[in-house]
């Protein structure tokens, strides 16, 4: 290559109008940069359209978008499910104090994120997932009694998610899962359940005890109507006539053993015999 073609190479680069298309590049590229008019939403959340500060009607979905720089800003809210724990203090009907601890799984309406933002704003979990969850636990733990909150444990839950889900769903916020993972009692209340227990467990071997007793009371006494039955059946089988026999075979039985020789006395006013003479 000759310098002659090295200059005429130059002058093309260096001509006003090359010179000026890479000026232009370059400040698009730092427009581009600077104001950014790519938004990218990401999988599990929605974009809030924000036209001056004022929230619009405008959704955006997963993916990239265009914006207009400096008008519209980007808001972006997450729709996945998520997690709630509570610990809300109540009072059952019998006026005794109780302690729960609540978990709630819930989502924002995709469709509605953009009104939630203007409403209530991102710190939806404090002002109103906590609260409402608060306020269902004591509107239901009122109508039971301690006692039935330990019995009737599955419809108190199931009362109480209800009474949630419906107050959430004014704010769009929907409960996809509703769990008591504890509740507990007043020291007291708790003593005195675990007496009751003991009492009735007490109660119980009494009881058993008793128809134990009642059970072996009643053998003795069948068993001793069976003696004296038994005893009444032998009397009547003793008759005359059975004791005249056993009177005959007496009698056979001693003539059999007799040798023939009769008894000999003496003394007395009756004189020794002698029948051998």
């Amino acid at each position: 290559m000759t310098s002659k073609d090295i200059n005429t190479i130059m002058e093309e680069l260096l001509s006003p109008k090359r010179i000026k298309f890479i000026a232009i590049s370059i400040v698009v590229l730092v427009l581009v940069f600077i104001l950014n008019p790519f938004v990218t939403i990401p999988a599990g959340s929605r974009g809030i359209v924000l036209n001056f500060g004022a929230v619009s009607d405008i959704i955006l979905d997963e993916g990239l978008h265009l914006r207009i720089p400096i008008m519209q800003t980007i808001i972006k809210m997450d729709v996945q499910i998520q997690k709630s724990k509570t610990q809300a203090d109540a009072a059952t009907k019998d006026l005794q104090d109780t302690k729960f601890v609540i978990v709630v799984n819930y989502h924002i309406a995709p469709d509605k994120v953009n009104w939630v933002y203007q409403k209530i704003g991102i710190s939806y979990e404090d002002r109103i997932i906590g609260p409402n969850v608060e306020e269902s636990v004591k509107a239901v733990s009122a109508k039971y009694t301690a006692e039935q909150l330990i019995t009737k444990r599955e419809l108190v839950s199931s009362e109480i998610q209800d009474s949630l889900r419906e107050k959430l769903l004014t704010y769009n916020i929907i409960v996809d899962d509703f769990s008591i993972v504890d509740f507990d009692f007043s020291q007291q209340f708790t003593q005195a359940i675990e007496e009751k227990q003991t009492a009735e467990q007490m109660a119980l071997k009494a009881e058993r005890d008793l128809t134990r007793i009642k059970t072996e009371a009643k053998q003795k006494v069948e068993q001793a109507r069976a003696e004296a039955k038994s005893l009444r059946l032998k009397r009547l089988e003793i008759t005359p006539q059975l004791l005249k026999l056993r009177e005959i075979e007496a009698r056979i039985k001693a003539i059999d053993k007799w040798d023939g020789k009769l008894p000999a006395y003496t003394g007395g006013a009756v004189p020794f015999l002698n029948l051998n003479k």
